[in-house]
């Protein structure tokens, strides 16, 4: 593996590859986090997960809900946090009153695509605006990436 590569692969805290097989995404933004000490020193451990996650509204404040930041086990237990509380996440309010309109007019989800620290070592967001696919879609999505694969394998010369 080239350094760069291994970089790039270190930079993420947490990726949601399931989402782009199961939602058709059609925009993405970034949005910052409110975190607790032991979440962020659990973060820089990579002990995060986005299955099964969403964003949704909670109490007038966009909320990540039910992504799961493990325990902090240096931490005494008095310290730690719960590993799937809602997360509250920063944006701006027009960003948000944007956000909201979509979701209740056009029947769309906000779905977390990959947690990352950025250059100034804060945790970041990338949130996708996305509407579900049905399984002909996830069919259709399979069959081109194998149709892909083989046409690089044909190119290359290799035999299957």
């Amino acid at each position: 593996m080239a350094a760069s590569t291994r970089k790039e692969a270190q930079k993420y805290i947490a990726l949601n590859r399931r989402a782009r097989f199961d939602y058709l995404i059609t925009d993405t933004m970034e949005v910052g986090m409110v975190l607790t000490g032991t979440e962020v020193k659990s973060l820089r451990q990579g002990q995060a997960s986005l299955a099964e996650s969403f964003a949704g509204d909670k109490d007038g404040q966009l909320c990540l809900i039910n992504a799961h930041i493990a325990p902090y086990a240096a931490a005494g237990k008095h310290l730690q946090h719960d590993p799937r509380r809602p997360r509250a996440l920063l944006l701006h309010k027009r960003e948000h009153a944007k956000l909201m309109g979509s979701l209740q007019r056009e029947g769309m989800t906000l779905v977390p695509l990959e947690m990352y620290f950025n250059a100034r070592g804060r945790v970041k967001l990338r949130l996708g605006l996305a509407k579900g696919k049905r399984k002909e879609d996830k069919r259709a999505t399979i069959k081109e990436r194998e149709w892909n694969r083989e046409k690089a394998r044909t190119l290359r010369g290799e035999k299957s």
